[in-house]
């Protein structure tokens, strides 16, 4: 797909919370490697999403784009640098260039709030006291001198003349507010008329200058002009983290990205990453590879997408990234990476434990293949939902695409999403084309969080008190107490709609196994049933990977975390892909674990006991052994720590890779 040279990223920031997460991830092929000492492994949280049904009552812009929201009361603002209007489909355009106000309730577009401004809108922000604070590339407000920053009365649109802030010569990008700081990012070299190298910060009650921040982003990438495009700030204030095409922050190394320490004098932290340095594409094309960051949760990760062309895995072009907040040093690298196989990342933004993205993409999960979908790929055109913990997607699929009645002059689709921005009432997003969800959107819309659902992670039976399942034969299981320790006397349980089946791990209320198929795409495929001690029910067929993965390698599996952790037939190795229980999709990079003195090529059954891997072998013995994923690249398990719960008897062999646990 063609790709714009700049794909203008413009956003009013809003906060969110959610869970502490990871410092690294495992070496593995087309995966992310580690330099941290130890990983962290971000567990999923309860989350909830917006509806995928967008607004009905949302007004409509032409021309141009729309690149930033704000809120104050019901009163929503947008602004961008389209030029025209419309409340419905039907009605007739008026002009109102970049930047307009409606009543987020009904729809209505304001009447009394209509500033004239002369250039485009980027960004916006809610300011203390009843202000909207204005940034963009404009020159005169009202028909008064106002340089690319203003402080507007959001009921009028009347410029407060009492607020002083300004950007001389150089266009605002990015505004982010904490408490009564405002910074200021963008293509500038002065602010209120201070040398400020695209960074500054302000008071935003008052337009002052801080005149202890001193952060300046400099040397632009092959011989550009410096610039900052977007900044976060954590939720605690302590941290504001950078992105840009600068190279040098403060006169020191840093490519694209930096984080500033602002809990108290202003400061460089020791953060940097060397996966925006090599090129990706042409550097021509893509000057600065960093879109759009945000703040998760807490504010310890943050997430980064990105534009870039080819050149994964050896940088990030094209994926969504998360980096930990608490990370020091250089050549950090990211907590996990989704790729979306060569298509642009726009805007970003994190809302109730989901990480929701918009773009020029087709595509996410989809690191093996360029411009088309690779083994993995799941479909999302040009938006999407993945978890904080994983980047893996979630079952929501609106699509950036326009229904068959689209008004004339209209465009399905366009080449950025320029904002994803959480309102009080759902997830706002603005856009360069009028389709979104099927329907007609012209350059902006909502979904609504009414009509959404909150999905609830999922992991399996914690106690380690419970009973191993052990497949004897088609359609019949084993039976057997387990205490963490010892077993009890098995008995045999009829279950006929477990047949043909495979490796085995359980999750919440049900059961998933490998099941032998002839006549699908790999041979095999994987099912699920609910169960909780009974019998298991009539399975149904997993519907997000069995196009391309073959489930009948596994020689044993368990779930734990977000991760389907397994051995596999040919290979003496413990590894895990990432797995995403909300629409069942399957990560498609294998990671893996580093590990010592375990014969996992003898692996044969497995399941996650109390903080142990209880595992059978081609030897009919039952085995455990301690299992800490944190402790990567140190050993993950350590053979030499591994006990033997049974030897093989002639009444019970553990060697069949049909095993797992439930408390039932």
């Amino acid at each position: 797909m063609p790709k714009l040279s700049h794909l203008w990223r413009f956003a009013g920031r809003r906060r969110t919370r959610a869970g502490m997460v990871a410092l690294a991830i495992i070496a593995a092929a087309l995966g992310v490697p580690t330099t941290a000492s130890a990983a962290v492994v971000p567990v999923p949280t309860t989350a909830t999403l917006v509806s995928a049904n967008p607004a009905d009552s949302t007004p409509h812009a032409r021309d141009g784009e729309t690149r930033a929201f704000a809120q104050v009361g019901n009163t929503v603002f947008v602004g961008g640098s389209f030029t025209q209007l419309r409340q419905t489909a039907s009605s007739a355009w008026i002009t109102q260039r970049y930047l307009f106000a409606y009543d987020r309730t009904t729809g209505t577009m304001s009447t009394t709030f209509l500033p004239v401004l002369d250039g485009a809108v980027n960004t916006l922000l809610a300011g203390p006291g009843g202000t909207l604070i204005v940034g963009g590339a404009f020159k005169n407000v009202n028909g008064v001198s106002r340089k690319n920053l203003v402080a507007l009365n959001p009921s009028t649109g009347a410029i407060i003349d009492s607020w002083v802030g300004r950007s001389d010569g150089g266009t605002v990008r990015d505004l982010a507010l904490d408490g009564n700081w405002l910074y200021v990012a963008g293509a500038f070299n002065w602010l209120n008329g201070t040398a400020h190298a695209g960074l500054g910060r302000l008071n935003a009650t008052t337009g002052a200058i801080d005149p202890s921040f001193s952060i300046d982003a400099t040397v632009g990438r092959h011989g550009t002009t410096s610039y900052v495009w977007t900044i976060d700030v954590a939720p605690d204030g302590d941290t504001l983290v950078v992105g840009g095409n600068f190279t040098l922050v403060n006169d020191l190394p840093r490519n694209q990205m930096a984080l500033v320490d602002v809990s108290g004098t202003p400061a460089l932290l020791d953060w940097s990453t060397d996966k925006f340095v090599p090129p990706c594409a042409s550097p021509t094309t893509f000057v600065h590879y960093v879109q759009d960051v945000k703040f998760g949760g807490d504010g310890s990760w943050f997430v980064v997408g990105t534009n870039g062309g080819a050149g994964w895995p050896a940088a990030y072009c094209d994926a969504l990234v998360r980096f930990e907040t608490a990370a020091r040093g250089s050549g950090l690298l990211a907590t996990w990476a989704d790729y979306t196989g060569n298509d642009t990342i726009t805007s970003v933004e994190v809302a109730d434990n989901v990480i929701y993205l918009g773009g020029h993409f087709r595509w996410v999960n989809n690191p093996n293949a360029i411009d088309a979908a690779g083994p993995g790929a799941v479909d999302r055109l040009g938006i999407a939902a993945v978890t904080p913990a994983t980047g893996m997607p979630v079952n929501w699929n609106p699509r950036r695409s326009g229904s068959a009645s689209m008004p004339s002059g209209t465009s399905n689709w366009g080449s950025s999403v320029p904002v994803l921005w959480r309102g009080s009432d759902g997830l706002y997003f603005g856009h360069n084309s009028d389709g979104m969800g099927e329907e007609y959107h012209g350059r902006l819309g909502m979904f609504p969080l009414a009509g959404g659902r909150t999905f609830t992670a999922k992991n399996p039976p914690s106690a380690t008190t419970g009973n191993l399942y052990l497949g004897t034969a088609s359609g019949t299981l084993a039976k057997v107490p387990f205490n963490g320790t010892a077993l009890g006397t098995a008995t045999s349980v009829s279950q006929p709609a477990y047949t043909a089946a495979g490796a085995t791990w359980r999750v919440d209320d049900r059961i998933y196994w490998s099941h032998t198929v002839a006549g699908t795409p790999t041979g095999s495929r994987i099912d699920i049933s609910l169960f909780n001690g009974g019998a298991i029910g009539s399975p149904w067929e997993a519907s997000g990977y069995n196009d391309w993965y073959n489930p009948a390698s596994l020689t044993g599996a368990f779930f734990l975390d977000g991760r389907l952790y397994y051995t596999r037939t040919g290979a003496n190795g413990l590894y895990y892909r990432y797995f995403e229980i909300d629409g069942n999709y399957l990560g498609a990079t294998e990671f893996a674990l580093p590990t010592t003195g375990v014969t996992w090529s003898a692996v044969r059954g497995m399941a996650w006991v109390g903080g142990r891997i209880v595992y059978g072998s081609t030897d009919g013995a039952l085995r455990s052994v301690p299992f800490d994923p944190t402790a990567a690249p140190s050993a993950v398990a350590d053979g030499t720590t591994a006990t033997v719960i049974s030897s093989a008897t002639p009444e019970l062999s553990w060697s069949t890779p049909s095993t797992f646990f439930s408390v039932q």
